[in-house]
């Protein structure tokens, strides 16, 4: 990614690997940038969309036309920087108002470093994205534009999301503790794949005392915090790369200790497991996706960030190395499988987001289900 200042004015254009080009204005920093073109339906938590982890190398669409009217405040941040690699928008706002706003999310943009694009169709964009799939994508803007054909061929030399290994390069690479809530009542060792803040905060709230620790922690680090229970979280890339947390996952289960995991999580559960991962067309993310706890018969709506999936049965358990799991979550705009339940060892996980940062809150009592976990394995 190459940057220069802000220049709301200054001409930019967007263009996909299979050669669909979008004209608009530069929004944001001006120059240009690589990633997966991916939309999110999200109306609003565009701050905590562009913090998430999990959108590092992607480009993301927006498909809400209005973006930017609360700014930008300094306490909805998933992390402590922006970690999409560019940004499309409809109809930025011209001027911002919310009591907490500190700057506007065009300045932010633009002090981060984050190329973007406005005035162009997103919803033309999108449905080309939802018929043809994520794909890669570029966009320009001064110095950078020039002919077509060559910002195609810089597109189509940039790296794919298919087999890219991330969650090292957004993970923390110190341990640090997020302390409970009032009175500790457990210790979990949460593995950060590319973990958002709320996190750990919705376990502290319940009296959990987290210990956040690199995507590279052996199994010693692990138990050496002497946990309760563990956590694997959110983060990008392809599951299929990631070998060292599905050995970390299966040296956990062996041990039958609680174990929790989210969206990336939930995708290592699978690998651990035996089950297979594939690439979605257009993957899920925004904060509205439908899905059915199984064990319940609740739905939920729920938020998602997710371009890959477990391939599991969904019509009856299925038997692993560590005894009988089912499919415990489906999402009903098209079966997905969107959680996972052992039903032999304390272990489950989700495809979603429940931590509710920009919400729903219908999935926060999963925390409390870990809880549960935690308990019963002390009883």
């Amino acid at each position: 990614m190459t940057t220069s200042n802000r220049g709301a004015t200054s001409p930019a254009v967007l263009v996909l690997e299979d050669g669909r080009t979008f004209r608009g204005r530069a929004y944001g920093a001006v120059g240009e940038t690589f990633g997966e073109a991916v939309f999110s339906t999200g109306m609003t938590g565009y701050q905590e969309t562009l913090t998430d982890p999990s959108y590092h190398r992607q480009v993301v669409v927006m498909t809400a036309p209005h973006i930017g009217n609360t700014g930008v405040n300094d306490e909805d941040p998933e992390s402590k920087r922006i970690w999409v690699s560019g940004y499309v928008v409809r109809d930025p706002a011209r001027t911002p108002s919310n009591w907490r706003s500190r700057r506007s999310l065009d300045d932010e943009l633009s002090a981060q470093g984050v190329v973007g694009i406005s005035g162009i169709d997103t919803r033309a964009l999108t449905r080309h994205l939802r018929e043809r799939g994520a794909m890669r994508v570029g966009i320009f803007s001064g110095a950078a534009l020039a002919d077509e054909a060559a910002l195609l061929a810089k597109v189509r030399e940039a790296p794919q999301m298919k087999g890219a290994d991330l969650s090292g390069e957004v993970a923390t690479e110190e341990a640090y503790v997020v302390p409970a809530i009032g009175t500790k009542k457990f210790t979990v060792a949460a593995i950060d794949l590319g973990i958002k803040g709320m996190t750990p905060h919705r376990m502290a709230e319940r009296g959990i005392e987290v210990h956040v620790l690199p995507a590279t922690a052996t199994a010693e680090d692990v138990y050496a915090v002497n946990p309760d229970g563990v956590f694997f979280s959110n983060g990008p890339g392809d599951p299929a790369t990631a070998d060292h947390p599905v050995s970390l996952m299966r040296a956990v289960l062996e041990r039958s200790t609680p174990l929790f995991g989210i969206c990336f999580g939930n995708q290592i559960l699978g690998r651990a497991l035996g089950f297979g991962t594939f690439k979605l067309k257009y993957g899920h993310r925004g904060i509205n996706q439908p899905v059915q706890d199984r064990t319940t018969g609740k739905v939920e709506v729920t938020a998602h960030n997710h371009g890959f999936a477990v391939d599991a049965p969904l019509d009856a358990p299925s038997d692993t190395p560590y005894g009988r799991a089912e499919v415990s979550h489906v999402c009903l705009n098209d079966n997905v499988v969107e959680g996972l339940r052992l039903l032999d060892r304390p272990a489950f996980s989700v495809q979603y987001h429940p931590e509710a940062a920009a919400g729903p809150h219908d999935a926060a009592y999963l925390f409390d289900r870990f809880v549960s976990l935690m308990e019963g394995q002390r009883a």
